[in-house]
């Protein structure tokens, strides 16, 4: 779910039925060590740090293959790499149809897996180093984090005096106020819809056909639900209606699915490791994944969630990082980007000043909650993945949705 980019100008037409749900009645459900080849003792441990330059005449200490590197804490190549790591995720129990006694060479080694498994791991190739598909994918995640995390600029404030008592002007004390009243307006509003979701099917197998369909439809009408509150809050920030349409549908469009997982991360329940909707329509990872959802994406909005609901929000820091968000100067197709940033720079000023106030002790809250806003864009791009992927299982989106996340049918 990521900050998307509009096609055309028609296509930007088409997405301002999104402002217009309501008015036309628009239906929201439709080391260097080498070990030695025959080591008696265990291998030793490779010391941390860079790998030893290659000289370009080392060997594999597996097969004797031209090495590639040091890979899983030995020198080897990249056959050998690639079936240790397979071997290791699939938990494999090859036979050796010579009792284990096989001479490991570049030949046997595609007759003999068990031996050469057991050269692997006698060459000092360690289980441990191997990471998972999702844990490759959380590391790619975080290491994009970090590049972006390089990249923020946050604007300061003029130095305060010493000792100066930060205070909320009478207008951040209004517009703070006023937030807060909208979210829970369009809360409210949302919880009468209810009764139009789909209902969760009941049936016990997981892979039924029909109740498969019925979940991510349930699901869908939830996402359509959040989209029509974020529209809704939208148009109650001050200066959102200042900005040209165009605009407005620019922000909104790559900054829907952001807020969206900000708002799930305000129902995560840590004890019970899910997520609540409409009060108390409750779901964990597995809920998620019967709906045809992926864990490469569930995962990270579950771990997301959890770093948010540590930081203990309230209302009012919601409110204000929400609209923080919405105002992004940043996203494509933002005509007037100054005076979208001098909007958020006000957001910003008061969820400053509001923190200094309420939080006086923790010097670290403000770059915190910064800094989720570029998880958040790593976030919507493992949605994108994710939209593309539910298209690759031909399950169509409802038109809103396809609009919002620029899905071309």
């Amino acid at each position: 779910m990521g900050p998307t980019q509009l096609a055309a100008q028609d296509h930007g037409k088409r997405v301002a039925s999104v402002f217009e749900m309501e008015e036309e009645g628009f239906s929201l459900f439709h080391g260097s060590e080498i070990p030695p080849e025959h080591a008696e003792n265990p291998p030793l441990k490779r010391k941390k740090g860079p790998a030893p330059k290659m000289l370009g005449n080392e060997v594999c200490s597996v097969c004797g293959d031209k090495a590639s590197g040091f890979h899983y804490n030995v020198l080897s190549c990249e056959g050998c790499k690639g079936f240790f790591r397979r071997s290791v995720i699939k938990g494999a129990q090859y036979v050796c149809k010579n009792g284990g006694k096989c001479e490991m060479d570049m030949y046997m080694r595609r007759k003999c897996q068990e031996c050469r498994l057991r050269k692997c791991q006698e060459a000092g190739m360690r289980e441990h180093c191997v990471l998972s598909e999702e844990q490759i994918r959380l590391k790619k995640l975080k290491k994009q984090e970090d590049d972006q995390a390089r990249t923020v600029v946050v604007r300061p404030s003029p130095p305060s005096p010493p000792n100066t008592p930060y205070k909320l002007t009478p207008e951040q004390l209004g517009m703070i106020e006023k937030l807060v009243a909208a979210q829970q307006q369009c809360n409210q509003r949302s919880f009468t819809d209810r009764l139009k979701v789909t209902p969760w099917p009941q049936a016990p197998d997981p892979h039924n056909r029909e109740a498969r369909q019925q979940r991510f439809a349930h699901f869908t009408e939830l996402a359509i639900i959040s989209v029509q509150e974020i529209v809704d809050f939208a148009k109650q920030l001050p200066g959102f209606l200042e900005l040209t349409r165009e605009d407005q549908i620019a922000l909104l469009k790559t900054s829907t699915i952001e807020v969206m997982l900000l708002e799930t991360s305000r129902r995560y329940n840590p004890e019970t490791e899910s997520i609540t909707f409409l009060k108390d329509l409750s779901y964990n990872r597995d809920d998620f994944a019967k709906a045809g959802l992926q864990f490469e994406f569930i995962n990270p909005i579950f771990e997301f969630s959890k770093g948010m609901n540590d930081l203990q929000l309230n209302d009012a820091e919601y409110a204000l990082l929400i609209a923080i968000n919405i105002f992004s100067a940043d996203r494509p197709n933002v005509q007037d980007q100054s005076l979208v940033e001098r909007l958020q720079h006000t957001y910003v000023e008061a969820l400053h000043s509001y923190i200094c106030i309420h939080r006086p002790n923790d010097h670290l809250m403000f770059p915190r909650m910064l800094m989720k806003l570029v998880s958040l864009r790593t976030l919507s791009s493992v949605h994108s993945e994710q939209v593309f992927a539910l298209r690759l299982q031909d399950k169509k989106l409802p038109p809103l949705l396809s609009e919002i996340w620029d899905v071309h049918e």
